[in-house]
């Protein structure tokens, strides 16, 4: 390995001649002055001439060659004499000094360091550790090591301007023991000119790419190795350590969280949840890189990037665009010309290697399951244990009142351009597992972190990590932005109705319509976990009410409860089944309970809406008023229905509709108020693997699929990806005729055996949420090692 060579030396060196050394003889010190003279005579003669031309006129062209050669001669010959020297002491030196030929990190895939650091799955032959751990090397050497007369130490150099105060510029001494919680390094074993290290990595270092060097000295001088982006040390969070912040007791949970490449993303509402399956990626060639470059192009010092509550918050600001041209560009307008509609993403592998190649331009589009899913991606990839997380009747508090708050006019009609506070279908973002050194004991654990662009925090589109434990208690004074997660899954809705001076008046309010069903993959299998009891208490008990209470203590609208209000007539809103499909009629169930011994007289308004998944208005298309009579205890059903017709050229990306109930009853004046989400089912892909599955060989797969709709599906196209068995691949298809099959067959080369997973959806303008997966197990190849 090439080396700089620091010489006892290089003090040797006279005269204006670089190349001349001095020797050890006297002899040519003597020369020296001669040689000096003739150059100082030569230099004035030339000045003068120069100057006086008359005093001193231009030499016969032969005087001057014969005066150059003759110097040159004269010239040459010392710096023979010279160089023979320097050699001669040069060849004694070298064999003095200690220098490094070789580095050998033991970096295979499938070798002992990287099994033992769980980064064997990392499709990279890049040197991949995990912090708190011990790894080893072998250094080979240019003569063999003499501990009693040779020092050797390592050097690791991360960012920009690596400081050693920071723990960005590292110096590894050589001891005689290692001792945990510190970078030191001891030689285990020696084989004659190689020697091999055994290095200790602290559970809070800095994570990163390191530049590696070796430094050795002894009484002769000094060495420094070459820097080999070869050798760059990749370091990363440790779960598998105990002193980490990250630390996973569980490997059960490790193995889900840290580990597992395929996930679920849930979607729709909490009564017709949708499920569709997510390419985290996080191992595939490139992608630790694109990670690490994301880290980077966030300009934040990485010396703050050991503590995994600073990297989640950098993260989160990174996977979206306002602030810093981060990864992801949302979009929920529905048109998505100039890129890519965001239910056609299936997989984080694609959009990150494309942030990557086009230099950190933002990918269009994304929404809020993009941002969630990538989000897992880089969070798995650098170590930190994380899951995608949805929650149904999801609240988006814009004014930090922590209530969701809907205002009506004198007619109990909603008032759009009040109604800023939001509540949307469900709404995608991550947890992660960390210990919080910064919050009162108990509220380390799992952390909500969000990269979907709703709200600032410090001045930045980011969220969290917010402690669920400080979320389920109410204890929203806790950093970082518990208010906003508290909202989303625990907040009052409150209805204010105009009076006719303008001013507003609290009429009713539903204490359970925020926050169902929050939702993530199960640990090992494909189920669905509830883990809604995480973040909340059970709904109406003294433990939820006291936490709703004492967050909203802290809100800008802690006066805003009244005292509740004896209540005998209630309206419910359900769905039979899984709900209606996209292309049919809406069926709903309208239930009024009168629980009175009078008869009760109900004036209910009703309109159904087109909403955005995020709970944002789009259309208004059907209203109606009724007035129902209710006898004394009785139940009464209504059944209500939204014919095709009246929804078709209105729906956009989730097929989401609500419908809003209000009203009044006669004899009490008892306000009724709810709202419901539903969405119209769409049919998956039908994938089915052809044949026998190797690795190497090309196979085949055919998707099948049935427009559900009485109308041509216009341009559509098919996006297939899996990890292990093909890239991203679009297919432009063209037209799918109304109500028609069809089905097409892809081909691919599987590269990676075993259990894999092939992705597809679909996309078009009449039609989207269109998706399947399929199960394929792959074979070895049995001719790959002939």
């Amino acid at each position: 390995m090439p080396v700089e060579t620091r010489s006892i030396r290089a003090s040797g060196a006279v005269g204006r001649f670089p190349s001349v050394t001095r020797g050890f003889d006297d002899d040519a010190e003597e020369e020296q002055p001669e040689e000096g003279d003739a150059q100082t005579e030569n230099a004035c003669r030339r000045w003068l001439r120069k100057v006086c031309p008359c005093c001193c006129p231009k030499p016969k062209d032969d005087d001057i060659t014969d005066t150059l050669v003759t110097g040159i001669d004269e010239l040459e010959k010392e710096d023979e004499l010279d160089h023979e020297k320097s050699v001669t002491g040069d060849s004694e030196l070298d064999e003095l000094l200690l220098k490094v030929r070789a580095i050998d990190l033991m970096k295979s895939k499938s070798g002992v360091i990287r099994t033992e650091h769980h980064t064997n799955l990392y499709q990279s032959n890049n040197f991949i550790i995990r912090r708190g751990q011990t790894f080893q090397m072998w250094i080979t050497l240019s003569r063999p090591f003499d501990s009693s007369t040779d020092k050797l130490h390592l050097e690791l150099k991360t960012g920009p301007l690596p400081t050693v105060s920071k723990g960005t510029h590292v110096i590894i001494p050589l001891v005689e023991g290692l001792e945990d919680g510190r970078w030191e390094a001891a030689i285990v074993e020696q084989d004659n000119k190689r020697i091999k290290l055994s290095v200790n990595s602290p559970p809070t270092a800095v994570i990163g790419r390191y530049q590696l060097t070796v430094e050795t000295t002894n009484s002769q001088g000094q060495a420094i190795s070459t820097h080999d982006p070869a050798n760059d040390i990749y370091v990363l969070f440790n779960p598998w350590c105990e002193d980490d912040t990250v630390f996973m007791d569980s490997e059960q949970e490790r193995q889900e969280y840290v580990l597992n490449q395929d996930g679920h993303i849930y979607y729709g509402t909490e009564n017709q949840i949708g499920m569709r399956t997510w390419n985290y990626g996080h191992f595939d060639d490139g992608i630790l890189a694109a990670c690490l470059y994301v880290l980077e192009k966030s300009e934040t010092p990485p010396s703050g990037w050991g503590d995994p509550v600073n990297v989640v918050r950098i993260i989160s600001a990174m996977i979206n665009s306002p602030d810093d041209r981060g990864v992801v560009e949302g979009n929920w307008s529905g048109n998505y010309n100039g890129g890519t509609s965001p239910t056609m993403w299936s997989g984080s592998v694609e959009i990150l290697k494309e942030y990557q190649t086009n230099s950190g331009t933002p990918v269009k589009f994304g929404q809020c399951w993009v941002f969630a899913g990538v989000f897992t991606t880089v969070l798995r990839c650098l170590g930190i244990p994380s899951r995608t997380v949805t929650n149904f009747s999801s609240a988006h508090d814009t004014d930090v009142s922590l209530t969701t708050d809907v205002y009506l006019d004198e007619n109990l009609d909603p008032l759009a351009h009040l109604n800023a506070d939001s509540i949307w279908n469900f709404h995608v973002w991550t947890d992660c597992w960390m210990a919080r050194a910064d919050l009162p004991p108990g509220n380390g654990g799992w952390q909500a972190v969000d990269a979907t662009p709703q709200e600032t925090s410090q001045g930045t589109f980011r969220c969290g990590p917010a402690s669920l434990t400080a979320v389920r208690n109410g204890q929203v004074y806790l950093k970082h932005d518990c208010p906003f997660v508290f909202a989303e899954v625990n907040s009052d809705k409150i209805y204010w109705q105009r009076n006719i001076d303008g001013t507003f008046n609290q009429i009713y309010s539903e204490k359970k319509t925020v926050g169902h069903k929050i939702s993530t993959k199960a640990v090992g299998s494909d189920e669905r976990r509830d883990i809604t009891h995480l973040y909340k208490h059970p709904e109406g008990t003294e433990a939820e009410r006291i936490a709703v209470e004492s967050a909203c203590r802290y809100g800008s609208k802690a006066l805003a409860y009244s005292s509740p209000t004896a209540e005998d007539v209630s309206v419910e809103v359900t769905m039979d089944g899984e709900g209606p499909e996209m292309g049919g009629d809406a069926e709903l169930n309208i239930t009024l309970r009168n629980s009175s011994s009078e008869k009760r007289t109900i004036l209910l308004h009703g309109q159904v809406a087109v909403m955005y998944y995020t709970g944002v208005h789009k259309a208004t298309i059907r209203k109606d008023v009724v007035e129902i009579d209710v006898l004394p205890n009785e139940v009464n059903v209504l059944e209500w229905s939204l014919e095709y017709k009246d929804y078709k050229d209105q729906l956009i990306d989730q097929a989401a509709l609500m419908l809003t109930l209000s009203g009044r009853v006669k004899e009490t004046q008892q306000v009724l108020a709810t709202q419901f989400s539903f969405r119209l089912r769409t049919p998956n892909l039908i994938i089915k693997p052809v044949g026998k599955v190797v690795v190497g060989e090309k196979m085949a797969v055919t998707i099948s699929f049935t427009n559900p709709l009485p109308q041509v599906l216009k341009a559509v196209i098919f996006h297939l990806e899996g990890q292990g068995l093909l890239a991203a691949r679009k297919v432009i298809y063209g037209d799918i005729g109304s109500h028609a099959s069809v089905s097409l067959t892809e081909h691919f080369v599987p590269t990676l055996p075993g259990p894999r997973k092939l992705l597809a959806s679909l996309d078009c303008r009449q039609l989207t949420q269109v998706h399947g997966v399929t199960d394929i197990t792959v074979e070895e190849n049995s001719n790959a090692a002939l």
